[in-house]
Protein backbone atom coordinates (compact mmCIF):
# COMPACT_ATOMS: atom_id res chain seq x y z
CA UNK A 1 0.00 0.00 0.00
CA UNK A 2 1.13 3.41 -0.43
CA UNK A 3 0.23 6.66 0.99
CA UNK A 4 -1.07 10.30 0.23
CA UNK A 5 2.42 11.34 0.50
CA UNK A 6 3.71 8.68 -1.99
CA UNK A 7 0.10 7.54 -3.86
CA UNK A 8 2.26 5.52 -6.71
CA UNK A 9 4.19 2.93 -7.82
CA UNK A 10 4.98 1.53 -10.68
CA UNK A 11 6.72 -1.74 -12.08
CA UNK A 12 7.98 -2.89 -15.44
CA UNK A 13 5.56 -6.37 -16.43
CA UNK A 14 7.17 -7.15 -19.72
CA UNK A 15 6.60 -4.62 -22.40
CA UNK A 16 3.97 -2.57 -19.92
CA UNK A 17 4.77 -0.42 -17.01
CA UNK A 18 2.25 -1.27 -14.58
CA UNK A 19 1.46 1.84 -12.19
CA UNK A 20 -1.00 1.75 -9.16
CA UNK A 21 -2.16 4.66 -7.76
CA UNK A 22 -3.66 4.12 -3.98
CA UNK A 23 -3.93 6.96 -1.63
CA UNK A 24 -5.19 4.64 1.82
CA UNK A 25 -8.25 6.81 1.06
CA UNK A 26 -10.44 7.86 -1.88
CA UNK A 27 -7.22 8.40 -4.38
CA UNK A 28 -8.22 11.84 -4.38
CA UNK A 29 -6.00 13.70 -7.11
CA UNK A 30 -3.96 15.91 -5.31
CA UNK A 31 -0.71 17.67 -6.47
CA UNK A 32 1.36 14.82 -5.03
CA UNK A 33 -0.70 12.50 -7.08
CA UNK A 34 -0.42 14.46 -10.52
CA UNK A 35 3.75 15.14 -10.10
CA UNK A 36 4.05 11.26 -9.47
CA UNK A 37 1.60 10.09 -12.22
CA UNK A 38 3.65 12.49 -15.06
CA UNK A 39 6.62 10.49 -12.85
CA UNK A 40 5.75 7.41 -14.26
CA UNK A 41 4.29 8.43 -17.64
CA UNK A 42 7.95 9.83 -18.05
CA UNK A 43 9.45 6.78 -16.76
CA UNK A 44 7.35 4.83 -19.74
CA UNK A 45 7.93 7.65 -22.52
CA UNK A 46 11.57 7.52 -21.80
CA UNK A 47 12.08 3.76 -21.98
CA UNK A 48 11.67 2.01 -25.24
CA UNK A 49 11.23 -1.11 -24.19
CA UNK A 50 8.14 -0.02 -22.75
CA UNK A 51 5.07 -0.45 -24.93
CA UNK A 52 2.28 0.40 -22.92
CA UNK A 53 1.18 1.85 -19.38
CA UNK A 54 -1.60 0.11 -16.94
CA UNK A 55 -3.04 2.29 -14.47
CA UNK A 56 -4.94 0.52 -11.90
CA UNK A 57 -7.02 1.99 -8.60
CA UNK A 58 -7.24 0.56 -5.37
CA UNK A 59 -10.07 -1.41 -4.53
CA UNK A 60 -12.82 -0.34 -4.74
CA UNK A 61 -12.32 3.62 -6.10
CA UNK A 62 -10.29 4.48 -9.09
CA UNK A 63 -10.21 8.21 -7.68
CA UNK A 64 -12.57 10.36 -6.27
CA UNK A 65 -11.62 13.45 -8.47
CA UNK A 66 -9.78 16.43 -7.40
CA UNK A 67 -8.59 16.81 -3.62
CA UNK A 68 -11.37 18.92 -2.31
CA UNK A 69 -9.59 20.31 0.79
CA UNK A 70 -7.57 22.15 -1.84
CA UNK A 71 -10.56 23.08 -4.16
CA UNK A 72 -12.46 24.60 -1.43
CA UNK A 73 -9.55 26.58 0.04
CA UNK A 74 -9.53 29.45 -2.13
CA UNK A 75 -9.87 30.02 -5.99
CA UNK A 76 -6.26 30.45 -6.79
CA UNK A 77 -5.84 26.89 -4.81
CA UNK A 78 -8.53 25.54 -6.91
CA UNK A 79 -7.88 26.64 -10.63
CA UNK A 80 -3.85 25.91 -10.40
CA UNK A 81 -5.20 22.30 -9.02
CA UNK A 82 -7.42 22.15 -11.89
CA UNK A 83 -5.08 23.02 -14.49
CA UNK A 84 -2.77 20.74 -13.31
CA UNK A 85 -5.46 18.14 -13.79
CA UNK A 86 -6.21 19.51 -17.28
CA UNK A 87 -2.88 19.16 -18.05
CA UNK A 88 -2.37 16.05 -16.88
CA UNK A 89 -5.76 14.40 -18.93
CA UNK A 90 -4.02 16.01 -22.12
CA UNK A 91 -0.78 14.19 -21.59
CA UNK A 92 -2.95 11.39 -20.83
CA UNK A 93 -5.07 11.71 -24.42
CA UNK A 94 -1.83 12.65 -26.78
CA UNK A 95 0.28 10.02 -24.90
CA UNK A 96 2.61 8.33 -27.51
CA UNK A 97 1.83 5.11 -26.04
CA UNK A 98 -1.39 3.33 -25.01
CA UNK A 99 -2.83 3.72 -21.93
CA UNK A 100 -4.94 1.17 -19.85
CA UNK A 101 -6.99 2.18 -17.10
CA UNK A 102 -7.99 -0.88 -14.40
CA UNK A 103 -10.81 1.44 -13.15
CA UNK A 104 -11.39 -0.60 -9.80
CA UNK A 105 -14.11 1.10 -8.58
CA UNK A 106 -15.69 4.86 -8.06
CA UNK A 107 -14.61 7.33 -10.78
CA UNK A 108 -15.87 10.77 -10.00
CA UNK A 109 -15.09 13.65 -11.41
CA UNK A 110 -11.36 14.36 -12.27
CA UNK A 111 -11.27 10.58 -12.40
CA UNK A 112 -14.25 10.19 -14.91
CA UNK A 113 -12.11 12.73 -16.77
CA UNK A 114 -8.84 10.44 -16.89
CA UNK A 115 -10.96 7.84 -17.38
CA UNK A 116 -12.10 9.91 -21.12
CA UNK A 117 -8.52 10.49 -21.77
CA UNK A 118 -7.08 7.02 -21.67
CA UNK A 119 -6.80 4.60 -24.68
CA UNK A 120 -8.87 1.58 -22.78
CA UNK A 121 -10.86 1.57 -19.89
CA UNK A 122 -11.50 -1.82 -17.72
CA UNK A 123 -14.01 -1.65 -14.82
CA UNK A 124 -15.40 -3.44 -12.19
CA UNK A 125 -18.82 -4.56 -12.27
CA UNK A 126 -19.17 -3.38 -8.58
CA UNK A 127 -22.25 -0.55 -7.72
CA UNK A 128 -19.92 2.18 -8.05
CA UNK A 129 -20.52 5.33 -9.47
CA UNK A 130 -18.59 6.36 -12.12
CA UNK A 131 -19.50 10.38 -13.77
CA UNK A 132 -18.86 13.92 -13.88
CA UNK A 133 -20.46 15.09 -10.89
CA UNK A 134 -19.38 18.99 -10.75
CA UNK A 135 -22.14 20.47 -11.06
CA UNK A 136 -24.23 18.73 -8.68
CA UNK A 137 -21.73 20.19 -6.39
CA UNK A 138 -21.56 23.82 -7.25
CA UNK A 139 -18.48 23.59 -9.90
CA UNK A 140 -18.75 23.95 -13.58
CA UNK A 141 -17.14 20.97 -15.62
CA UNK A 142 -14.12 22.72 -16.77
CA UNK A 143 -14.03 23.34 -20.73
CA UNK A 144 -11.33 20.64 -21.71
CA UNK A 145 -13.66 18.16 -19.48
CA UNK A 146 -16.55 18.87 -21.76
CA UNK A 147 -14.43 18.76 -24.93
CA UNK A 148 -13.50 15.63 -23.86
CA UNK A 149 -16.99 14.22 -23.00
CA UNK A 150 -17.81 15.14 -26.44
CA UNK A 151 -14.91 13.08 -27.78
CA UNK A 152 -15.42 10.17 -25.90
CA UNK A 153 -19.14 9.99 -24.61
CA UNK A 154 -22.11 8.49 -26.65
CA UNK A 155 -23.91 11.54 -28.25
CA UNK A 156 -27.30 10.31 -26.66
CA UNK A 157 -25.54 10.26 -22.90
CA UNK A 158 -23.86 13.41 -23.60
CA UNK A 159 -26.24 16.10 -21.92
CA UNK A 160 -27.05 13.80 -18.79
CA UNK A 161 -23.51 13.12 -18.41
CA UNK A 162 -22.12 16.73 -18.29
CA UNK A 163 -24.66 18.75 -17.87
CA UNK A 164 -27.49 17.05 -15.30
CA UNK A 165 -24.12 15.10 -12.88
CA UNK A 166 -25.71 12.00 -14.03
CA UNK A 167 -23.67 8.91 -12.27
CA UNK A 168 -23.62 5.69 -13.78
CA UNK A 169 -22.75 2.46 -12.65
CA UNK A 170 -19.65 0.65 -14.06
CA UNK A 171 -22.00 -1.31 -15.95
CA UNK A 172 -24.01 1.27 -17.08
CA UNK A 173 -20.94 3.37 -18.10
CA UNK A 174 -20.07 1.30 -20.74
CA UNK A 175 -23.13 2.33 -22.97
CA UNK A 176 -22.36 6.50 -21.94
CA UNK A 177 -18.32 5.84 -22.89
CA UNK A 178 -16.33 6.16 -20.00
CA UNK A 179 -15.60 2.38 -19.82
CA UNK A 180 -15.20 0.10 -22.24
CA UNK A 181 -16.36 -3.21 -20.38
CA UNK A 182 -16.71 -4.66 -17.37
CA UNK A 183 -15.39 -7.73 -15.54
CA UNK A 184 -15.52 -9.09 -11.83
CA UNK A 185 -13.30 -6.70 -9.34
CA UNK A 186 -11.06 -9.10 -8.90
CA UNK A 187 -9.75 -9.51 -12.61
CA UNK A 188 -9.66 -5.57 -12.88
CA UNK A 189 -5.58 -5.49 -12.62
CA UNK A 190 -4.89 -8.45 -14.50
CA UNK A 191 -7.39 -7.70 -16.98
CA UNK A 192 -5.72 -4.21 -17.62
CA UNK A 193 -2.37 -5.61 -17.79
CA UNK A 194 -2.75 -7.96 -20.12
CA UNK A 195 -4.60 -5.44 -22.36
CA UNK A 196 -1.94 -3.20 -22.52
CA UNK A 197 0.80 -6.01 -23.02
CA UNK A 198 -1.49 -6.94 -26.23
CA UNK A 199 -1.41 -3.37 -27.44
CA UNK A 200 2.12 -3.36 -26.60
CA UNK A 201 2.72 -6.33 -28.88
CA UNK A 202 0.56 -5.21 -31.70
CA UNK A 203 0.96 -1.72 -32.57
CA UNK A 204 4.10 -0.14 -34.08
CA UNK A 205 5.34 2.53 -32.14
CA UNK A 206 6.28 4.99 -35.02
CA UNK A 207 2.54 4.03 -36.63
CA UNK A 208 0.85 4.88 -33.96
CA UNK A 209 2.36 8.34 -32.71
CA UNK A 210 1.42 9.46 -36.25
CA UNK A 211 -1.66 8.31 -36.03
CA UNK A 212 -2.25 9.69 -32.38
CA UNK A 213 -1.31 12.56 -33.95
CA UNK A 214 -4.27 12.85 -36.60
CA UNK A 215 -6.84 11.69 -34.32
CA UNK A 216 -6.63 13.64 -30.73
CA UNK A 217 -3.95 16.39 -31.58
CA UNK A 218 -5.96 19.02 -33.13
CA UNK A 219 -8.57 19.03 -30.04
CA UNK A 220 -5.74 18.96 -27.59
CA UNK A 221 -4.16 21.85 -28.80
CA UNK A 222 -7.06 23.97 -29.09
CA UNK A 223 -7.89 22.68 -25.57
CA UNK A 224 -4.15 23.80 -24.30
CA UNK A 225 -4.59 27.38 -26.28
CA UNK A 226 -7.85 27.49 -24.42
CA UNK A 227 -6.41 26.51 -20.82
CA UNK A 228 -5.74 29.89 -19.41
CA UNK A 229 -9.81 31.45 -20.37
CA UNK A 230 -10.85 28.19 -19.10
CA UNK A 231 -9.47 28.91 -15.44
CA UNK A 232 -10.37 32.32 -15.42
CA UNK A 233 -14.04 31.52 -15.99
CA UNK A 234 -13.85 28.63 -13.39
CA UNK A 235 -15.94 29.67 -10.17
CA UNK A 236 -17.50 27.59 -7.64
CA UNK A 237 -20.79 28.29 -6.14
CA UNK A 238 -21.90 25.32 -3.91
Amino acid sequence: MTDAANPVTSAVDGATLVVTIDDGKANAISHAMIDALHAALDQAEGDAAIGAVAIIGREGKFSAGFDLSVMQSGMDAARDLLRAGGELALRVYEFPKPIVLGATGHALAMGAIVLMAADARIGADIPAKVGLNEVAIGMPVPRFAVELARDRLASTHLLPAVLHAQLYTPAEAVAVGYLDRVVPAADVAAEAVAHAQHLAATVKPSAFVLTRRFLRAELAERLRRGMDEDMALFDINP
